[in-house]
């Protein structure tokens, strides 16, 4: 991630930017300067110019020329495009707007402005840019978003934004003296949870009677303690469903392994049994140790 200018009180406007087929419009030349910018390496440059031309082969297995773009999912368009953006983004910001503070992750970023005025000289200025580099702002997700809370009221057409998987918007919360209000704060978003749910699914865990529980757990602590972390530092308990829908694959898992267990009372013992012995188990357990429909 990279970032710029100001740092600390939330401000009340924010240019939320997305750039149009990004991956796919990046012109060839410009990603060989942003490489020659960075290195005197002939053999990089060479493969990296060998490697931005090479044959696109479609899912029908037509090959396809190529003469701009780099492949998503590449392990290395992701450095390209941010050794692009570094000298077409990070630094035009930090000439033309030096005040401006941004956060940017490869082709996602975000702008805090003070005024509304200020966001679309922003938005103009980078439009411009872009556009000479073949590049251009998606005219739908290049948005200017109210930071709206309760020092700041009004109506607006945008007052939320997705930036890495959280969602920022007006939430309500309790202050030190345990009084509601209204703030403006990030939580995991619907399309982050989404992904996870359907991940969830996909690994079909009752039908994974050959583990046993340690297995089990050896196989998805890494990856739920992972979310739990990344998502898990603002409005943790949005994870909470999520976290009790493991908890009732684990509980098919047991019904099919042990029919001892398929009994409602036989496995409500045993699972809490388990909890009780071995809190930490399974990573989420830390957090949420019930399953769907219990307490």
């Amino acid at each position: 991630m990279r970032g710029a200018g100001r740092e600390g009180r939330s401000l009340p406007r924010l240019l939320e930017l997305d750039i149009q087929k990004f991956f796919d419009s990046l012109d060839h030349r410009l990603v060989v300067k942003a490489v020659k910018a960075n290195t005197d390496q002939k053999w990089v440059l060479l493969y990296v110019k060998r490697w931005l031309k090479a044959p696109l082969q479609l899912p029908d297995g037509t090959v396809q020329d190529r003469d701009r773009g780099t492949p998503q999912g590449s392990a290395v368009s992701p450095v390209l495009a941010n050794l692009v953006l570094h000298y077409a983004f990070d630094m035009f910001l930090a000439r033309e707007f030096p005040t401006v503070a941004f956060e940017r992750y490869a082709d996602d970023a975000v702008v805090h402005c003070v005024t509304e005025r200020q966001a679309r000289q922003v938005r103009a200025a980078l439009a411009e840019r872009l556009e000479g580099l073949g590049l251009q702002l998606h005219p739908d997700k290049t948005k200017i978003v109210y930071c709206k809370d309760d020092k700041r009221r009004g109506d607006h057409t945008h007052t939320s934004f997705t930036f890495l998987g959280y969602a920022f918007q007006p939430r309500g919360a309790i202050d030190n003296a345990e009084k509601p209000f209204l703030g403006f704060s990030p939580a995991v978003s619907a399309d982050a949870l989404a992904k996870m749910s359907a991940e969830v699914r996909r690994w079909r865990l009752h039908l994974h009677t050959g583990h046993d529980l340690a297995g089990l757990a050896a196989w998805l602590n890494p990856i739920v303690a992972g979310w739990m972390n990344y998502y898990g530092r603002f409005y943790r308990s949005r994870l909470y469903p999520l976290l009790q829908r493991i908890n009732t694959y684990l509980m098919r898992w047991a019904g099919k392994k042990y029919k001892r267990l398929r009994g409602y009372r036989r496995f409500h013992r045993w699972w809490f049994g388990i909890v009780e012995r071995d809190p930490e188990l399974f990573a989420h357990w830390r957090w949420v140790r019930t399953f769907a429909g219990l307490r």
